[in-house]
């Protein structure tokens, strides 16, 4: 099944303004075009005094603009043409100087004028000394550009050029290449839609240090939020302890048991699209967990267990009376006779789609990077996917739950 990245082909205006964050603006510019986007540069004259255009012609290999260009050949509808070819204008880093122009109308440089000129949408990620982004005057210029539909992104607390910590420093590559993504998908296919992703392993408390837990990572589940976020789905991740950084966009609920865990589903359902319980909830929960640690030297503990709630059991209810979530995925991780399993908890859970993938293989298992996995539709339809990335899979159960909603 061939799915795209949010990147791919998406043209992206770069303006770079005078600081010394110019440096992570040519690692931004190199990233974004390693993941498939055009990059032009437009430079400030202030931030030709931190970095050179070569630099950022070197990384993406488009052309780099500077103010000279407004009086060359083309220089009269060198703005207009940038202005109008691209997806998205990024400004990064953005000078306090460069925003009040924006705000004010002011198009004296090249950048200010395509600025203008844009018909996409423009991010900025302000850059500046603290006490200069806490200026009374830069925050009502900022809230002039969010009135306008400006999307400021930062800036982060930190380290500054004067030596000082404060609120004033760039946001940081990964995150801001994050958002970006975020940005380019909006209008995506899944736009109007709301998915809600359950992740990670939950823990059922023993005593106050132990719990009852199992090895999911939630990778999977995560894989699965960023590729609906990369269709410009609305997603609502439920995740349990995952140590895994949060897809730009995504809503989170942090949960620990399975009886949070359902709380937070049920909460979320009503009128969603579609819900995929990627999470590896526990079965089994201690009857009372011991309010204090339960220590050695007493001897060996009797724990009496009882079952934990089930999630799609109580899904299944809502869904027959209300017709949300319009479809549901459940996953079943087997360590033997994967199909029949995994098609008889589907007719069990009355899922429309069931991914099984067999746990005891190393490549395939819960903390590696690649699954390998059966995906079988309620229809009938079996599909065998051979070793992917775990966003490649996400990706592809994505596109099936697309097609469902279609129809």
């Amino acid at each position: 099944m061939t799915t795209t990245s949010p990147f791919s082909g998406k043209n992206i205006l770069l303006g770079v303004t005078g600081s010394i964050a110019c440096y992570k603006a040519a690692d931004l510019a190199s990233k974004l075009t390693q993941a498939g986007v055009k990059v032009q540069t437009i430079l400030t004259p202030s931030a030709e005094k931190f970095i050179s255009p070569l630099t950022f012609q070197s990384v993406t290999g488009q052309r780099a603009f500077v103010d000279k260009d407004l009086w060359g050949n083309e220089g009269h509808i060198q703005h207009i043409g940038l202005g109008l070819g691209a997806d998205l204008l990024l400004i990064a880093p953005c000078s306090a100087n460069t925003i009040a122009k924006i705000a004010h109308g002011i198009a004296d440089t090249l950048l200010t004028l395509t600025a203008l000129a844009a018909r996409c949408p423009i991010m900025i990620a302000p850059a500046m000394d603290g006490g200069m982004f806490s200026n009374p005057a830069t925050q009502e210029n900022l809230d002039i550009l969010r009135k306008r539909g400006f999307i400021i992104m930062g800036p982060i607390e930190g380290r500054m050029a004067s030596g000082m910590i404060g609120l004033g420093r760039m946001m940081e590559v990964t995150d801001l290449y994050n958002h970006i993504r975020l940005a380019l998908s909006q209008n995506g296919p899944l736009s109007n839609r709301h998915f809600i992703i359950t992740a990670g392993g939950t823990q059922e408390p023993l005593d106050p240090v132990r719990v009852l837990s199992n090895r999911s990572s939630g990778k999977q589940g995560y894989a699965l939020a960023q590729a609906a976020l990369d269709q410009g789905a609305r997603v609502t991740l439920i995740s349990a302890p995952a140590n895994l950084p949060i897809p730009a966009g995504a809503v989170i609920f942090n949960v620990n048991t399975a009886k949070e865990m359902l709380q937070a589903v049920l909460s979320a359902i009503p009128g969603s699209d579609a819900l995929i319980m990627a999470a590896a909830v526990a079965d089994f929960q201690p009857i009372r967990s011991a309010r204090q640690k339960i220590k050695k030297d007493q001897g060996l503990p009797e724990i009496k267990f009882e079952y934990t709630p089930d999630i799609l059991e109580k899904v299944a209810d809502f869904k027959a009376k209300t017709g949300f979530p319009r479809v549901v995925v459940g996953f079943a991780a087997e360590s033997q006779d994967l199909v029949k399993n995994a098609q008889q908890k589907m007719i069990n859970k009355h899922l429309d789609i069931i991914v099984a993938n067999d746990i005891t293989s190393p490549l395939s298992g819960f903390t590696a990077d690649t699954n390998q996995v059966t995906i079988i539709e309620s229809t009938g339809v079996l599909e065998e996917l051979p070793l992917l990335s775990k966003y490649e899979v996400a990706q592809t159960i994505i596109e099936k739950i697309k097609q469902r909603l279609s129809q």
